[in-house]
């Protein structure tokens, strides 16, 4: 069984994005971007809802080739670029760079990804991944907590309909107050 991972980086006060799906408060330090890189190198399959797949896609396709492009940047792009993907959205009709497109049940395809044989999976974007973490099938949550209460926007966590015991595995601090903690479900 693949192993589902949930990380995103979130305001304080518990947002992926604040109002206008504004991102401006979490740019990260080179230290931070250098940990999201070295997580997505381990990740074999990406699972994006749209709003997170259009944001990535914007951008990464073609972001190595950025005049001002750091070392890291540039694997990233690599890296996006050869790690498959799944889009899950029944508003968009194509997607590429090595990326398929689901329109239909997004938590039944998910339950079979996981069921199957391979390295371990990233979900991408809060409304995907409320419906997967409802559904149970998420196996570690990776939070990195930025210090700035963005006040509203799209939120990291869904409501649940019971409890969801977690164990605390890491923790890491980085530059600006920037804190990690990542949780396995129990």
């Amino acid at each position: 069984m693949r192993k589902l991972i949930y990380g995103m980086n979130l305001s304080l006060d518990g947002y992926v994005s604040g109002p206008g799906d504004d991102l401006g408060w979490s740019a990260p330090s080179d230290e931070l971007f250098q940990f999201w890189l070295d997580q997505e190198r381990m990740i074999s399959l990406f699972l994006y809802g749209r709003r997170l797949w259009e944001t990535m896609s914007a951008h990464w396709p073609t972001g190595d080739q950025q005049p001002d492009a750091t070392p890291a940047q540039i694997e990233f792009a690599r890296n996006w670029r050869d790690t498959p993907k799944v889009v899950f959205s029944s508003t968009i009709d194509k997607v590429d760079w090595n990326a398929r497109l689901v329109a239909g049940d997004a938590v039944a395809e998910i339950t079979r990804l996981k069921a199957g044989d391979g390295g371990p999976m990233r979900v991408g974007g809060a409304t995907l991944a409320g419906a997967v973490m409802r559904a149970g099938l998420i196996d570690e949550y990776e939070i990195v907590t930025h210090p700035v209460l963005v006040g509203s926007g799209r939120p990291f966590f869904t409501a649940l309909e019971s409890w969801v015991n977690l164990n605390l595995v890491e923790t890491r601090t980085f530059p600006g107050g920037v804190v990690l903690t990542r949780y396995e479900t129990s």
